[in-house]
């Protein structure tokens, strides 16, 4: 199973960075994704949040995490928690395989039951957005240990949904047992108020990034100042909201290399560029070939 299609290697998302793919299904809401970040369109996993749960391990290389205002170097061995709703990115600098499980919280029990609501809750509702997991202390290694075996019994095993549940259950205690969910709403209504003019900056920047757009009308679509949008993108996403403009745009420039025939001038004209010259220049930038080499590396891997 794979979060991307195989011919872009990009994760897909809805207006709200909401990863749009369903993990799992309805009678079995989990999923196991072998991902090597590396293999990703810009060699990351961009930003996404959903609201099932998720824990990742780094088999070989070393991944950059993007939490809000914080960047974790995860190494070979080590692993992440990132809570429900939380909004993050993936980065390599190499081939990076980083094996991770995605689950709905109602797989442990189901809402209203004493167990979802003494054990479950509390996680989803703390201010707690990620946990980092280390082999070097006893806690980290123990969860370090079920997390690998987790992984391992989906490519090994058949039929594995009771063996991962009881792994799931095992590794839920001791994350209860060693880490303090007290809940602060007033940190996770700081966060959602910022999210939300992040994400209406992005949505205004996903429906106009074919015209003019400018740093203050980005900021004027969610009624602050040109500083305060900096502000929310650099703290959300850490790049600012023009470089973010440029990244959207070329990624739909991408997109339509490899699913249309249009010349290179007019893409670069419908996606919002000035010329096809800057377009060239940013695009090699990011994607480190031309747009030309780009859409012949992409049609030849679909044939």
């Amino acid at each position: 199973m794979e979060k991307y299609t195989m011919e872009t290697f990009k994760i897909i998302t809805d207006e709200t960075l909401r990863e749009t793919i369903q993990h799992g299904s309805n009678r079995y809401p989990f999923a196991y994704y072998p991902d090597n970040i590396w293999k990703f369109d810009f060699h990351r996993i961009d930003w996404h949040w959903h609201h099932e749960l998720e824990f990742l391990y780094i088999a070989e290389g070393t991944a950059l995490c993007l939490i809000g205002s914080s960047k974790i170097e995860l190494h070979k061995g080590c692993g992440i928690f990132i809570n429900s709703g939380v909004l993050h990115r993936f980065e390599a600098q190499s081939s990076t395989f980083a094996p991770n499980i995605v689950f709905s919280p109602t797989l442990l029990a189901p809402e209203n039951s004493l167990i979802y609501e003494k054990y479950i809750l509390p996680v989803i509702n703390s201010s707690v957005l990620y946990q980092v997991f280390s082999p070097s202390n006893t806690f980290g290694k123990q969860v370090l240990q079920l997390l690998s075996q987790t992984c391992t019994i989906q490519e090994t095993k058949r039929d594995n949904e009771l063996c991962t549940i009881q792994l799931l259950f095992q590794l839920w205690n001791i994350l209860q047992k060693n880490m303090d969910w007290t809940s602060d709403s007033n940190s996770i209504h700081r966060l959602n108020h910022k999210q939300a003019r992040l994400h209406a900056m992005m949505q205004y920047i996903h429906d106009h990034y074919m015209e003019e757009i400018t740093l203050e009308t980005i900021a004027a679509s969610a009624s602050i100042s040109k500083s305060g949008a900096l502000h929310i993108f650099q703290s959300g996403i850490h790049c600012s909201p023009v470089a973010y403009l440029i990244q959207y745009r070329l990624a739909q420039a991408a997109e339509q290399l490899c699913t249309t025939q249009k010349l290179v001038s007019s893409i670069a004209e419908e996606t919002g560029f000035t010329s096809s010259g800057y377009f060239c220049r940013k695009f090699r930038q990011y994607y480190h070939m031309s747009p030309n080499e780009y859409r012949k590396k992409k049609t030849e891997g679909l044939s």
